[in-house]
């Protein structure tokens, strides 16, 4: 009976230690990585997709960044593993003046770049030598000189490249338009609260931020276009990462694409 008795004891030992041991294994399998983002959305939009990365064994923390300056230098310097809050052309450019080589590993979702106005009601209504806010951000000017010459309102410089034009490639502007470009895109809503300008330029995320809804608050909206969607960014070492690569999986599947398109309304479009 002691013998069975101490068998029995032994064998609950092992059965505790077993689990403990894998309850260890389990902890070490989940993944922590931290990706940088802009609040609104993309912020929203990771934090939606957060318990099923962590049923897959990824434990995904988000860093809210309310600029567009710091995300890149943050992951540039290993501080994230990723950002989420850029379109190619502004990466390309950051690339270019920083001498970095971060990279896109899928895009996610398009943000429309729009025009408002408390005055008029379209680009058309603008008067002659109308003064126009734009940010600082030149790799968003082929995107707003897009929108004005869709309207009708400038033509542009043959051979001009939206992807690297600027106000200087503007050929004819029919009505005389001042484009100014002195302040960072996260001050444009409130240059648009102070009313200042007949018309400013924001960024999607800014003007919901803002409470403003680029399909129905503003005067004209760019189209959509596959090279300004936003992406998840890493460094090049982490471009086969089975963590980020999950969570790309997550941000592109369908259902999270369909929430993309109901929850925001038409001021965030799903990536296509």
């Amino acid at each position: 009976m002691k013998k069975f008795k101490l068998l029995s004891l032994l064998t609950g030992v092992a059965t505790a230690a077993a689990l403990l041991v894998g309850g260890v294994q389990n902890a070490k399998a989940d993944t922590t990585i931290t990706v940088g983002a802009s609040a609104n959305p993309h912020a929203i939009i990771l934090k939606h997709v957060q318990k099923q990365l962590k049923d897959e064994g990824v434990n995904l923390k988000v860093k809210v960044y309310n600029d567009y300056v710091l995300p890149n230098k943050a992951l540039a310097n290993g501080d994230i593993d990723a950002n989420y809050f850029q379109h190619k052309p502004f990466l390309d450019n950051w690339n270019k003046h920083n001498n970095g080589s971060l990279i896109s590993v899928g895009n996610v979702h398009l943000e429309p770049i729009a025009v408002y106005s408390k005055d008029y009601k379209s680009l058309k209504d603008l008067p002659k030598g109308a003064k126009v806010d734009v940010s600082s951000n030149t790799a968003d000017y082929g995107r707003v000189l897009q929108i004005f010459k869709d309207a009708g309102l400038i033509t542009l410089k043959k051979g001009t490249k939206l992807s690297s034009a600027t106000f200087d490639d503007i050929k004819t502007n029919k009505k005389n338009l001042k484009f100014v470009h002195t302040f960072e895109a996260k001050l444009m809503p409130t240059l648009y609260k102070k009313n200042d300008a007949a018309a400013t330029v924001i960024n999607a995320n800014y003007a919901v931020q803002a409470g403003l809804n680029p399909k129905d608050d503003s005067i004209a909206r760019e189209s959509s276009s596959s090279d300004y969607a936003n992406f998840i960014a890493v460094q090049k070492k982490d471009k086969n990462n089975p963590a980020i690569k999950k969570l790309v999986k997550a941000l592109q599947s369908k259902e999270t694409q369909s929430w993309i398109e109901k929850k925001f309304d038409g001021a965030v479009l799903p990536a296509k």
